[in-house]
């Protein structure tokens, strides 16, 4: 069985195109689950049917928080399911279903693979992650344009468009709950990296994406959400001289941007003043 697993924050609308996208030309057998984290959305209720169930979060828990409500309900179902989580603002171009199961029948090792992900104006906006550990760099790049292989094995895979594939794990897999939002996909990555999990990108499976879609709606609640996230994930998998380092640029780049693009300077120097209050926590 694959599940589909997404979040709704007032985002009805497009779901309804995510869903009616799915349901395009193909035979395959799958379900949607929709983790509401809005629940004054009640327009959310009308995408439910025998293939869309709606799960209610009752408050706003962050990206992470919702998928793990998702992924253990699906795991007491079927925990030998495929687990794709797909944003809200993302669809299936048509027949890419129908390629996922033959996908993992042949690559039956890989436990968690990302997709190219495509702007719907046909540019790539992801096809793989990379992560240098003495530096602290963490970014992207087009690990498929040079290559026909099936698959390219990477560090991390975006959380747009990232499948899980349960019979490779032994235990439920999870998102660490200390992330609201940005980066938890990194942290779920090099988590499972670390204890030996394969993790892949690959172009047999396609996702459009209109980037930003959602998350534009409050740029200092987004550049706040990814400041936090973004040190959280350096201490965790780097050093305390990176750790430093990284810091200090957040913050003489947030004062430089306080003149000429203020809400993005707040939000970088909010996000460091949780990250600090919550590290001096422990």
């Amino acid at each position: 069985m694959i599940y589909f697993l997404t979040v709704n924050y007032y985002s009805t609308e497009l779901l309804a195109k995510l869903i009616n996208s799915l349901s395009v030309g193909t035979t395959i057998e799958y379900k949607i689950v929709i983790i509401n984290n809005s629940p004054n959305d009640d327009s959310i209720a009308q995408l439910k049917s025998e293939s869309v169930i709606i799960i209610e979060a009752g408050e706003n828990l962050g990206f992470g928080s919702a998928c793990n409500i998702g992924i253990r309900w699906i795991y007491t179902q079927y925990p030998q399911a495929i687990i794709w989580i797909i944003n809200p603002d993302a669809y299936l171009p048509n027949n890419i279903l129908d390629k996922v199961k033959p996908f993992f029948t042949s690559h039956p090792q890989l436990a968690i693979v990302g997709t190219i992900i495509y702007t719907p104006i046909g540019k790539v906006w992801f096809a793989g992650g990379r992560f240098i550990a003495t530096t602290g760099a963490i970014f992207t790049e087009d690990l498929l344009k040079n290559s026909d292989a099936d698959y390219v094995s990477c560090d991390w895979v975006s959380g747009c468009s990232l499948i899980i594939n349960l019979c490779k794990f032994d235990d439920c897999p999870w998102f660490d709950p200390a992330y609201f939002l940005y980066y938890e996909d990194f942290d779920f990555c090099r988590r499972y990296a670390n204890q030996g999990y394969l993790i892949a990108v690959t172009k047999q499976l396609v996702v459009l994406h209109q980037p930003s879609s959602i998350t534009n709606r409050n740029i200092f609640l987004k550049t706040k959400h990814s400041t936090y996230s973004y040190l959280l994930t350096i201490k965790k998998y780097t050093n305390m001289l990176i750790l430093l380092i990284r810091l200090s640029r957040v913050i003489l780049y947030a004062l430089i941007l306080l003149a000429i693009k203020p809400q993005v300077a707040f939000g970088k120097l909010y996000g460091v003043l949780i990250y600090c209050q919550r590290s001096l926590k422990f």
